[in-house]
């Protein structure tokens, strides 16, 4: 297998924390499969997190009615984006697998995290609106999230009072991840470490380093092609394809369920 590239975007304050922990295991692990593996530590380069007009560098086409993706779209295609962008430009194209690395907020990302999504997500070099989804132009790459909740297992279940894990990881995974195109892994999600012992800490972290081994091989998770919606009538699912899943248990997606039960763990495991 040829070495390949990997980027880890992390988003946590303290190197004592377990991210941190997880973040080093996946450098160690992954570097000793012969990858090379660059960091972008996002709180330690103070990462700008919102998405304004300092983000282009000289002038504006319209400063009275300023719309970040079509000035950026621009910029990108001018040469013009600031410096940090363009460095994680870099480095997102030399990648051929992208692993998020962050605590839970507020069920998503931190703000710092999604100010990268927000800005190095540039349209134009991340995605079109011909070229999105399956047909994203990230397609040959792969990304994953790995993080830390602060809730045990059993509160992000169907019966829990956080709600099904698998529908709170759908945005994330389906509508940034798979929209730019990225064959999507199965996540690495550490169940509430600040509320385990830390024997149940070690046996998460072994867990990971065990599957870090393996994760180059991994099958990612099942979506929708793009060619099952039809673009002329609102990229609605296509009437035959709907026939042929109406006889089924459950829906395709969580997304896209046809008012059926939503297909369990769709977003937590691969093949199932």
């Amino acid at each position: 297998m040829a070495a390949k590239k990997v980027l880890i975007v992390y988003a946590h304050q303290s190197s004592g924390s377990f991210n941190a922990a997880a973040k080093d295991a996946a450098v160690e692990l992954l570097t000793a499969q012969g990858c090379t593996v660059e960091v972008s530590d996002l709180y330690d380069m103070k990462f700008k997190a919102t998405a304004t007009t300092e983000d282009i560098t000289g002038e504006v086409k319209n400063p009275k009615n300023f719309q970040y993706a079509l000035e950026t779209k621009m910029a990108w295609e001018e040469g013009k984006l600031s410096a940090d962008i363009t460095e994680e430009h870099r480095k997102l194209t030399e990648a051929d697998l992208v692993i998020f690395q962050f605590p839970m907020y507020w069920f998503t990302v931190p703000a710092i995290m999604k100010g990268w999504i927000d800005r190095v997500l540039t349209k134009g070099f991340a995605y079109t609106l011909e070229k999105r989804y399956s047909e994203g132009l990230f397609k040959e790459k792969k990304a994953m999230l790995s993080f830390t909740t602060g809730s045990h297992e059993s509160m992000f279940s169907a019966n829990g009072i956080n709600g099904d894990m698998n529908v709170t990881l759908w945005p994330l995974q389906n509508g940034i991840l798979h929209y730019c195109g990225f064959q999507v892994l199965a996540p690495q999600i550490f169940w509430a470490p600040n509320h385990s012992p830390s024997e149940v800490r070690s046996t998460m972290l072994e867990a990971w380093r065990t599957r870090l081994q393996g994760l180059l091989g991994e099958t990612p998770l099942s979506f929708i092609p793009s060619d099952h919606f039809d673009g002329e009538k609102g990229f609605q699912l296509k009437p035959d394809v709907q026939e042929k899943h109406a006889s089924k248990e459950f829906g395709l997606t969580v997304g896209t369920h046809l008012g059926k039960p939503l297909p369990p763990n769709s977003q937590v495991k691969a093949g199932v």
